[in-house]
């Protein structure tokens, strides 16, 4: 067993295999479609570049955000963007569930991301960093009154998500910041 430095980041463990499962798939795609083509004899280079875009489109859209996070900080890094939120400043934390449940979280420094709860249910590590850092942003009295809809902030049914991380989402991270 080894030893995590205290000011190594964490990352989504779970991400690599997410993102194999998206080059796969665009791969499988423009294989399939160049194949297709070229048994009907209609392949030329334009239709060939036509699904090689389609099929980076396809691993554009299926790459999952890649979460990281280290002592004091959180970033979500999409194909085009890195946000990035200093949790040891944070002024909200909005949870919205609904057909795709994610967290807002927002610091003093502009910084904004959402994040899906299952990566945090998913990465202990990543859910002790922020836990960790909305610690001290209660400390520092960074953190006004929870902002948002009321009703939005309700824990996940314990039928539906059998993980323990979400579960525990409202009493750890909405409630310090009331």
């Amino acid at each position: 067993m080894t030893r995590m430095d205290s000011w190594a980041p964490a990352s989504d463990r779970h991400w690599r295999g997410s993102a194999r499962l998206a080059a796969t798939c665009a791969l499988v795609f423009c294989a399939l479609f160049l194949f297709v083509d070229w048994d009907a004899g209609t392949v030329t280079l334009l239709r060939a570049l036509l699904w090689l875009t389609l099929s980076a489109t396809v691993f554009a859209v299926l790459l999952p955000h890649r979460v990281t996070a280290g002592p004091g900080w959180l970033a979500v890094r999409t194909p085009w963007r890195r946000h990035i939120v200093r949790t040891d400043a944070l002024v909200a934390v909005r949870q919205y569930s609904g057909v795709s449940s994610h967290l807002v979280l927002c610091d003093t420094h502009g910084g904004r991301l959402e994040l899906d709860p299952r990566v945090l249910a998913a990465n202990p590590l990543i859910w002790h960093a922020l836990d960790t850092g909305v610690h001290r942003s209660v400390e520092r009295r960074h953190a006004p009154p929870r902002r948002g809809r009321p009703g939005t902030a309700r824990p996940p049914d314990r039928r539906r998500d059998h993980a323990s991380g979400p579960e525990v989402l409202r009493p750890l991270l909405i409630s310090r910041l009331r």
